[in-house]
């Protein structure tokens, strides 16, 4: 027997809709150039199928592939998941001394930054320790592989940026550093937060007569340094304008040295010391708990995932999905693997199982992170109208429609549709990419019904708002159809 969503899908085949693109959209496409082959578009109604052009064909949909990611996430791990982070031991305290390593275990902790160490850590110096005759394990192995990052080529020219950078299991402060930057006529002044043991940063910058609100145009890939006294040294590259103050955030540090430089200078200040280095390595299975610290619940994780598209986070939720389950009590407990299974196959395969089970059919569906920076992901229209309608039903679909951005309100679409009937009242998912612009999301029309709606378009045309204008027309025409509901 059909899932009620399957024999909804089988019935919409056989509904009458509207094939062709409605005329706002399809003069927009023409205007900037584009084709209607460029579009897969899919308005839903109810029961009713408003509007399918292309809707079959598998798109790239650069970030609403966050809906998938995160609805699978809510629905397969449920509201009370938290990431964790551990530190654990199996070695004797003496006096004050702990004898043996300090482990740092990674748990998919959402929230872990310098101020979490620095509270696990002083829960170790309250317990009376002060030094550690050991090595800081960094345990990372919830994820398999546990360093994704490694050896992989830069998705664009901008490595360091925030929206490129790719999770593992312990990510503190995803691995940002943030950089104040201040220059007079003659010199520049910089600060970095979070401050490390052993990490400088200096400019090699050249001060230029510029506009400051077009300092970007100057920025070049920071250098890092290896000194032979084993400090590192971060370099500013390029030109910045004169007189000018900024702040840009960057990640270009190897991940086990900004823990090392973070840890040290954090047990430092508590009055502790390290006497041996930071290795990669796992938790001995007798290794005992320290101190903790869990993420936020779920929901509001999902919420910050959504809202401003976070690809790190959504990168994070992915993987958990092959990695932990969750757990009453502790928030979330990590999966055993099978030897020939890797964290992605099994988060792949969570998936499609949750789609499957829902009547989607899977066919031509692509996943390669979660987050939808991918040259490779794919969905069709129809499949993400499945996922949306899917939502609608779900047991956490006020958690899933709060994660949304709402349409000239906040998030990603605090700027878009103003001064339409969708402003203020549609909830949307948008992505981009080079050649790719998407929506997909909820839209009521005039007479308050709900729409579900996705459009998007895979075109070398469509940056420079070309194929935001071509989606927000159809989510406008969405919420001036039907019939409005008179004022008495």
């Amino acid at each position: 027997m059909l899932r009620p969503l399957a024999l909804a899908v089988a019935l919409f085949s056989c509904l009458p809709a509207q094939a062709q693109l409605p005329e706002p959209v399809a003069s927009l496409l023409a205007q900037h150039g584009m084709t209607p082959a460029s579009v897969s578009a899919l308005v839903l109604r109810g029961d009713q199928v408003v509007l399918s052009h292309l809707a079959e064909r598998p798109m790239q949909p650069a970030s609403t592939m966050k809906l998938v990611t995160t609805l699978v996430s809510l629905e397969h791990l449920g509201p009370v998941f938290r990431g964790r982070t551990e530190l654990l031991t199996n070695g004797e305290v003496d006096k004050d001394v702990l004898k043996g390593d300090l482990v740092l275990r990674g748990g998919a902790d959402a929230d872990l930054s310098d101020e979490v160490l620095e509270g696990m850590l002083r829960a170790l110096h309250n317990a009376g320790i002060r030094r550690i005759a050991g090595n800081l394990v960094l345990d990372r192995g919830v994820f398999q592989p546990a360093r994704l990052d490694v050896g992989l080529p830069p998705f664009d020219e901008s490595p360091e940026a925030y929206y490129n950078v790719i999770p593992d299991a312990l990510l503190i402060n995803k691995n940002m550093l943030q950089i104040d930057m201040r220059s007079t006529d003659k010199r520049m002044q910089l600060d970095m937060q979070p401050a490390l043991s052993g990490v400088t940063i200096t400019s090699g910058m050249t001060l230029i007569d510029a506009d400051c609100a077009k300092w970007e145009d100057g920025w070049k890939l920071p250098q890092v340094v290896h000194t032979d006294d084993n400090k590192i040294k971060v370099v500013l590259q390029g030109t910045y304008p004169k007189n000018c103050a900024r702040t840009n955030s960057i990640n270009v540090l190897e991940r086990d040295a900004y823990i090392d430089g973070l840890f040290r200078l954090k047990w430092k200040q508590l009055g502790g010391k390290l006497d041996g280095k930071t290795l990669a390595g796992t938790a001995p299975l007798d290794a005992r708990l320290l101190a903790e610290h869990r993420a936020r619940a779920l929901p509001e994780v999902v919420r910050d995932t959504n809202k401003p598209s976070d690809n790190a986070l959504a990168r994070t939720l992915f993987l958990s999905l092959g990695a932990l389950e969750a757990d009453p009590v502790l928030g979330s407990r990590p999966l055993p693997l099978a030897p020939d299974q890797t964290t992605y196959t099994r988060a792949d395969a969570t998936v499609r199982n949750w789609m499957r089970a829902h009547g989607i059919d899977d066919s031509g569906f692509v996943i390669e992170n979660g987050s939808g920076l991918s040259r490779i992901e794919r969905i069709s229209p129809v499949q993400m109208g499945g996922l949306l309608r899917a939502g609608l039903r779900s047991n956490w679909a006020p958690e899933f429609l709060a994660s949304m951005p709402i349409a000239a309100t906040d998030g990603t679409m605090r700027r878009r549709l103003n001064g339409s009937p969708a402003a203020g009242r549609a909830r949307l998912k948008t992505g981009t990419l080079r050649n790719v612009v998407a929506v997909a999301g909820y839209v009521p029309d005039a007479s308050g019904v709900q729409n579900v709606v996705v459009a998007m378009v895979n075109d070398d045309l469509a940056g420079e708002g070309r194929g935001r204008a071509v989606v927000d027309a159809l989510v406008d025409w969405v919420a001036k159809s039907g019939v409005a509901t008179p004022t008495p």
